[in-house]
């Protein structure tokens, strides 16, 4: 059974529908996003309509003319889906459906199947399961619609897009009983994390997070990191040149060769039109980012659109909350960009992860921002509190070590309440 879906996926061909409001300056690559949406899934584009204007209409999100003109390309492509992109109002999807006598699907739809196949751990699957199950619940009426209207053509291999048949033959009230239940267990797996990041705070280990655009290659720097610092084994994250390769949040241990350590976290990547659901979903996830002590901004900078991602980045972070944080930009990706890297400019790294390019400077940049609260001195400890001597060995950077008459001098680079902690011992 399971290959008869994987050939009705395959012949799934779809036409993508937009419209350009107010000549918005990025239309033209969100289309090109939404085709890559949509690849992602095994749809073969088959045809593309857009529409200017000022604003979407209500009943229908295209002008009435434009339903003809899509309608004319489904049944000359032998098309069996449209995908529309942005979200849809229930009503919209239904008279879509009404007029085109075929299966709609929006952005969010696609988006959210995509997650719904990429999703892993458990935390990513009730999350996903969440932002699916909100998304249907005002659609209901027009998805059942849809869903008799499939009657099991090849147009069933889009597994109803939102979160599959069986959830749509619930009722409204299980439906509903089933986002608070996933509510409820997510509260815990939230309790859980805070406690964990509590306890990180407690150690001081700086936390570091990557964040940016999809496919920005931050599993990719995370990975080289651990490479470069020979703690790669075993311990590399998932990555791969495709949307959304990473949803759940990985965290390493970074320890540098002067037993400075910090935790690098990966977060999940950002796309533009992100569907609010899943932002809400995924909002303890992403609040890893928001108990950073410094934000890694990952940029494709190979990509002619990487300004509008940054600008999709930024809004997302402050969407929930994430501001304030000292960040630096890490334009990658630089070999295939025809620009000079490796490249430090202020706050901004110009560097080649895969290429393992300007991965040193990145570290010294990330030491700069983290470790600014060591402070350098020399202790003269009895020699009765070699106890010290052994916790300075192991946790700080000693650099050199003297035997004198009244004790052990030791020269010494520590954090900050360390030396406040031994303060009584300081020499100079």
């Amino acid at each position: 059974m399971a290959d008869l879906k994987e050939v009705e996926i395959l012949e799934e061909k779809g036409i993508l529908v937009g419209v350009n409001l107010v000549n918005d300056p990025n239309f033209e690559y969100s289309m090109e996003e939404l085709a890559n949406l949509a690849e992602a899934l095994n749809v073969q584009v088959v045809g593309t309509v857009t529409q200017n204007l000022e604003r979407v209409t209500p009943s229908h999100y295209v002008g009435t003319g434009k339903v003809d003109e899509i309608k004319s390309l489904f049944e000359e492509t032998g098309a069996n889906l449209v995908i529309f992109n942005d979200e849809l109002s229930p009503s919209q999807i239904r008279n879509l459906e009404h007029e085109l006598e075929c299966k709609v699907i929006d952005r969010t739809m696609l988006i959210l199947d995509i997650f719904d196949r990429r999703a892993k751990t458990r935390e990513a699957k009730m999350q996903v399961e969440l932002a699916q199950l909100q998304y249907m619940l005002p659609r209901l009426v027009g998805l059942h619609a849809s869903l008799s209207r499939q009657g099991g053509g090849t147009g069933g291999g889009f597994r109803n897009r939102g979160a599959g048949e069986t959830k749509l033959e619930l009722d409204r009230r299980k439906i509903e009983d089933q986002i608070a239940k996933l509510r409820k267990d997510l509260e815990h797996v939230k309790e859980q994390r805070d406690t964990q990041r509590k306890q990180r705070k407690k150690s001081e280990i700086p936390v570091v997070s990557l964040v940016g655009y999809t496919n920005a290659g931050k599993s990719t720097i995370m990975n080289q990191l651990l490479k470069k610092i020979g703690q790669s084994n075993g311990k590399e994250v998932f990555e791969k040149d495709m949307l959304f390769a990473t949803l759940d949040t990985s965290v390493r241990n970074i320890e540098l060769p002067d037993k400075k350590s910090f935790l690098l976290t990966d977060t999940v990547g950002f796309v533009s039109k992100l569907p609010h659901h899943l932002v809400k979903a995924f909002r303890s996830t992403l609040e890893e980012a928001r108990e950073a002590d410094l934000l890694l901004h990952v940029v494709d900078v190979s990509n002619e659109e990487h300004k509008f991602m940054i600008d999709v980045t930024n809004k997302t972070l402050k969407d929930i909350e994430i501001e304030d944080i000292p960040t630096i930009y890490v334009y990658n990706k630089s070999d295939m960009a025809n620009v000079t890297y490796p490249l430090v400019s202020g706050d901004n790294i110009w560097l080649s992860a895969k290429q393992d390019t300007g991965l040193d400077e990145l570290i010294t940049m990330i030491r700069q921002n983290i470790f600014s609260n060591y402070v350098t001195c020399q202790m003269l400890l009895p020699f009765d509190r070699g106890d010290i001597v052994s916790y300075l060995n192991a946790n700080a950077t000693v650099l050199s070590t003297e035997y004198e008459e009244n004790g052990t001098l030791v020269s010494v680079e520590l954090k900050d309440t360390d030396y406040k902690k031994y303060e009584q011992y300081v020499v100079k």
